[in-house]
């Protein structure tokens, strides 16, 4: 093959593999996505990251949300049950495995103390009988659920109150929060009750969520908007590299340290 042919060749085959990245990242359950939060961390163990907000205009990404420090699972991330295709390569999230489920999710519900709160998400106000379902195999699956509603024995076994407030020491980490949309199906030992909240200090890890001041939350809830088909992105940053161009998820630029 000569020189000329050999070029045309692997331009033909980039131009192939750029089609099928593009068409992979159109067909993608989130190509409607136009609000994605974004968390990148060190390595697959790491128990801290930052969080990035973003805003879709026709196909460019515009960061609405500076880095910001977050806290996630005391053991870091693990593949999760999300919106895009199994992976490999890294661990795989499971129940009690204190890590943060890793991919892409769809924002729930918003849930807190109050009343209500401002945010256009639907809003939940938890009572002293809402508990999310961490027990594998029950009917009742992570999800969150009213005792007063599906009964106690319901929930019997849950270690996730909602009202963390009034079941555990006046704990205010669920005073504000969203649900991560992992393991919709309630896949046996898939891991459960996944949610961003606040956290209790700056170096408290999670059991699987991912947690932050109250001033970031308070302003990714008023942001969201559910007509926008808003999703939550946590990949630590080797793979976030490795599927940026494929998924079609923003590019991450990082401020020049000064001089």
């Amino acid at each position: 093959m000569t020189v000329h042919r050999r070029t045309l060749a692997l331009l033909a085959f980039a131009a192939t593999l750029a089609g099928a990245a593009h068409a992979a990242a159109a067909d993608a359950p989130w190509q409607d996505a136009r609000q994605m939060i974004v968390v990148t961390t060190a390595g697959w163990n790491a128990d801290q990251g930052e969080l990035r907000a973003f805003e879709r205009h026709g196909d460019a990404w515009r960061e609405v949300v500076a880095p910001a420090p977050v806290t996630i699972g005391k053991n870091g991330a693990g593949w999760g049950l999300g919106l895009n295709a199994p992976q490999t390569g890294g661990p795989v999230k499971h129940e009690g495995d204190n890590r943060s489920p890793a991919g892409v999710f769809r924002i729930g519900e918003a849930f807190g103390y109050a009343a209500h709160t401002a945010t256009a998400l639907p809003y939940r106000a938890l009572s002293a009988s809402d508990w999310c379902m961490d027990v594998s195999g029950t009917t009742q699956y992570n999800r969150i659920v009213d005792a007063n509603v599906v009964g106690v024995e319901a929930v019997k076994g849950s270690s996730e109150p909602m009202r963390r407030d009034l079941h555990a020491n006046g704990d205010q980490r669920y005073r504000l929060g969203f649900v991560i949309e992992h393991n919709v199906q309630a896949a046996p030992q898939g891991g459960s009750c996944i949610f961003a909240h606040l956290w209790k200090s700056p170096s408290d890890a999670t059991a699987g969520c991912t947690a932050m001041t109250p001033a970031l939350m308070q302003r990714l809830l008023a942001w969201l908007k559910p007509q926008d088909h808003s999703v939550f992105v946590l990949l630590p940053q080797a793979e976030y590299e490795r599927l940026r161009a494929s998924w079609r998820l923003p590019a991450l630029v990082t401020a020049e340290p000064a001089q």
